[in-house]
């Protein structure tokens, strides 16, 4: 059976592991490692995180582990469920379950995940992407006080990027775009005018790379092949044809974007097998 994959923040409940009866003896930090190294040889796991267990239960910590297949989620489970791993007493692992039915936002994984991703399917040299413009948008003065005696201004640094992932295998590529936007308080020096150029210049290209992989849908089989879809949508066209529409980019923070990435806890329950 072919699983989808998208680049998006895994949401499903069966790409998610609860993992209890953790020791109290190694940190958060150590459990957490010994986590990652234990269940990353099912799979590409998107995130693993270690909680202490609540006040007045038995001393020791609990974990949620993220995949982005879940077929990999329940292999992990079956495999490792009642298992000692790398401590003396087995642990338990079992598939999460919504509680609630409503139904949850998307979000964009981050450039870095994406790229992540990209790699652990397609291989390192599967896959490129090619900067077709790096533009500057117009500057623009931010006063910030308008107190005569306190009167301040910033400088507005804001870029445009535009670029395509390629995949030549797949014979395919996918445009994205992505706006940055960094003030320059008006008393700093050239020093930090250059390195805050090249910080918004570089999350610009990040925002862009993103945007392009969320166009692309991969398809896995069984057998481990993978087969990439381009998903083209009239709006999407729209947005990016050419790259000359600026007014359709996305121009989302990325502390939105990780704030969506969070998982609320309460919103889960165990799978009972």
């Amino acid at each position: 059976m072919a699983e989808l994959l998208s680049f998006t923040v895994p949401a499903g409940s069966d790409k998610t592991l609860f993992v209890w009866e953790l020791s109290p003896g190694p940190g958060p930090e150590s459990l957490q490692h010994s986590l990652f190294t234990v269940f990353s040889k099912f799979g590409l796991l998107y995130s693993v995180r270690v909680f202490p267990n609540a006040p007045g239960a038995t001393p020791g910590f609990y974990a949620i582990i993220k995949f982005y297949s879940a077929r990999d989620a329940c292999s992990a489970q079956k495999a490792c469920d009642q298992k000692q791993l790398f401590q003396n007493s087995p642990v338990k692992v079992r598939l999460c379950t919504r509680r609630k039915m409503h139904q949850y936002p998307i979000h964009p994984l981050n450039s870095f995940k994406c790229q992540e991703l990209a790699n652990y399917y397609l291989g390192f040299s599967g896959w490129s992407k090619r900067i077709i413009t790096l533009q500057k948008l117009s500057d623009f003065k931010v006063k910030e006080n308008t107190s005569p005696t306190k009167s301040s201004a910033r400088q507005s640094l804001k870029y445009f990027c535009a670029l395509e992932v390629v995949l030549p295998a797949y014979s395919c590529r996918s445009p994205g775009a992505g706006i940055a936007e960094e003030y320059v308080e008006q008393l700093e020096g050239p020093l930090e005018f250059l390195l805050k150029r090249k910080k918004t210049q570089k999350l610009a290209i990040q925002k862009a790379l993103s945007d392009a992989f969320q166009k692309l849908l991969m398809v896995v089989l069984e057998s481990g092949k993978v087969a990439v879809e381009y998903r083209s949508t009239e709006e999407r066209d729209s947005a990016t044809e050419e790259f000359k529409d600026l007014i359709q980019v996305n121009d989302v923070s990325w502390n939105q974007a990780y704030r969506g990435e969070e998982e609320c806890l309460s919103d889960f329950s165990l799978e009972e097998e």
